[in-house]
């Protein structure tokens, strides 16, 4: 069977490192398309089955070059986004909206059999977020340029290469108190990256066409749940500290200062609303694929990073009666 040809921006993330195992050990071909192709082609290239990937550097508002890719290309995924703006040009509006509109166009152009743009979920309701006008903006663009593209809103995506969990345990093991933001009461469902990504392989390859899917884990979680699960996994104590709203902007405030903020006071905006599925659109469950990963089980395979001893802090270890029958 010939193999067909996927188009990847984005592909260097944690979804995309995935993506790109799933699909090429499923006979699929992936271009990759990255902005630093010395900095990112070693830890793309090592996801993929030899001979069945291929790397190319472009900016991703070079038209010219990109029309070229879509020339022999039969899907598109688009898996950029970003949670905060830069000053080089990487808005919200640029990232989410105008580029997501391009790669539309072009799909239609090209009569490409399937365009999957990664949006987000909860877009509709926070619109006083400017990450989340930018998002709702990009998936009108697409319908409207490209009517069989399907578009995915997932809930926060996690797994052991995420800026999630991993984040949260390592902040978690250094301040002795953890903020809450409105009391930590904001609901998530969480989706491991492993799901989602079979999300994404299922709508290529049973032909799904479902212009918004919301994509989330089984189990709906507050903040302050989370937060106490993961202190949970790592063995740790801490004070969670509830924030009022007025210090709480003064401190995204102060963090939008730094190159890689903790949180943007655009992002506090965000966390009054719940991350929970709309009702208004198909789940993943109702295309056939509910998520079948657990927070818990998932963060504990590698939660053991952040404990007391790291790697040797494994559960069969944590009573000083079996590490006495191991040494002797």
């Amino acid at each position: 069977m010939k193999a067909k040809n996927c188009l990847i921006f984005g592909g260097s993330g944690q979804i995309g490192r995935n993506l790109i195992r799933k699909l090429t050990k499923s006979n699929y071909k992936v271009t990759v398309v990255t902005r630093n192709i010395h900095q990112k082609s070693y830890i793309i290239k090592t996801q993929a089955n030899a001979g069945y990937i291929d790397i190319v550097e472009a900016n991703i508002f070079d038209e010219k070059k990109i029309r070229e890719l879509f020339k022999r290309s039969e899907v598109c995924i688009n898996l950029i986004g970003i949670l905060f703006e830069e000053k080089r040009g990487n808005t919200f509006n640029n990232i989410h909206s105008t580029f997501p509109s391009l790669l539309a166009k072009l799909s239609k152009e090209y009569n490409l059999k399937h365009f999957i743009h990664l949006s987000a979920l909860g877009i509709n309701e926070a619109k006083d977020s400017n990450y989340a006008r930018s998002k709702l903006q990009g998936e009108n663009n697409i319908l409207k340029n490209f009517p069989l593209a399907t578009i995915l809103r997932p809930s926060i995506v996690y797994s052991v290469d995420d800026n999630f969990t991993t984040n949260f345990m390592t902040l978690l093991n250094r301040l002795p108190f953890f903020p809450l933001y409105y009391n930590g009461n904001t609901k998530f469902q969480p989706i491991h990256c492993s799901d989602l990504t079979d999300i994404i392989y299922h709508v290529i390859s049973k032909n799904v066409y479902s212009k918004i899917i919301e994509c989330v884990g089984p189990e709906v979680l507050t903040l302050k749940e989370i937060i106490k699960k993961l202190l949970n996994l790592i063995g740790k104590k801490r004070f969670l500290l509830p924030l009022p709203l007025p210090i709480a902007e003064a401190s995204a405030r102060f963090f939008e200062i730094l190159p890689r903020p903790l949180i943007t006071r655009d992002q506090l905006r965000l966390l009054k609303y719940d991350n929970i599925p709309s009702e208004k659109y198909k789940t993943n469950s109702d295309i056939g694929l509910p998520s079948i990963r657990y927070f818990d089980a998932e963060v504990r395979k590698y939660s053991y990073m952040w404990r007391e001893g790291g790697q040797f802090s494994t559960e069969k270890y944590n009573s000083s009666k079996d590490l006495k029958s191991k040494v002797s």
